[in-house]
């Protein structure tokens, strides 16, 4: 004997509104096994419901209802699973695209955690520890752009030859490195071989300074300025790094090399 449902209880098993189960109905694309021809009302079987869950996947994949209609109408079973082996590996690009939106997602996240944390903004020049880092400069890409920040470190990976992609590994950062008047994106290395356009950023104290777009360039040069009058430093290259502000905007901390860690160790 089969088991009916009503229109609440299937649409609680399929997490859809009942307005929609009705709306499925009037348009043909999945009809109620039984219909109370005095109340009108609907009552569905295990298979309907079934039915209605391809429909919702098949939704997902932004297909229109009357696609989705025609497809449930095909008597060729060979026809049947060619289709949903095609659906299958869009579904599987979908994933991979969400997951990859989603670790942008959390990497802008924690950054908002940060601050919302107790982070204070520094406001005028302040001195950094940093360990040292390796770099791996752009070919072309001379500042940061929508396009090139959202899938930053593919350009990266483009630019290593595939027997040597195994080896590297980077940090979801972006910077500007500046050398001799010629400026460069990088990414920091995690793994690294020895390949044309890596860079030491050598260990020890940094001058920096937050800055906006607006006046990157006003205060990269006072700090450059500070490094000459305050600490005796002739600034020989200048790293921007790239600070999530928002979603799809951005500041930078403007680093200036000042003095390596083993130095002030001799010193001392």
């Amino acid at each position: 004997m089969k088991k009916y449902f009503s229109v609440g209880e299937t649409a609680k098993a399929v997490h859809t509104t009942s307005e929609t189960l009705r709306h499925y109905d009037r348009i043909g694309l999945v009809e109620p096994s039984k219909k109370d021809e005095w109340t009108n009302y609907r009552y569905y079987t295990e298979q309907d419901i079934v039915r209605l869950h391809t429909v919702r996947a098949l939704q997902v994949m932004d297909l229109p209802l009357q696609e989705i209609k025609k497809v449930l109408e095909y008597d060729d079973l060979e026809r049947t699973v060619d289709f949903l082996a095609q659906a299958e590996r869009k579904a599987e690009e979908k994933i991979a695209a969400l997951q990859y939106s989603k670790s942008k997602i959390l990497i802008a996240k924690a950054e908002y955690e940060r601050k919302l944390n107790g982070q204070h903004k520094v406001h005028g020049a302040f001195l950094k520890e940093y360990p040292e880092r390796v770099i791996l400069l752009s070919d072309t890409l001379e500042t940061p752009a929508l396009d090139n920040l959202w899938n930053y470190l593919s350009h990266f990976y483009d630019k290593i030859t595939p027997d040597l992609k195994e080896q590297f590994s980077f940090e979801d950062l972006a910077g500007i490195y500046t050398e001799n008047g010629v400026s460069r994106l990088f990414a920091i290395c995690i793994r690294f071989a020895d390949i044309d356009g890596l860079k030491v950023l050598p260990a020890g104290k940094y001058l920096c300074a937050s800055c906006t777009e607006e006046n990157r360039e006003q205060v990269l040069s006072e700090v450059m300025g500070l490094a000459r009058t305050e600490h005796g430093v002739e600034p020989t290259f200048t790293v921007q790094l790239i600070v999530l502000s928002g979603i799809l905007h951005w500041n930078y901390e403007v680093q200036v090399y000042i003095e390596r860690e083993n130095t002030r160790r001799r010193r001392q």
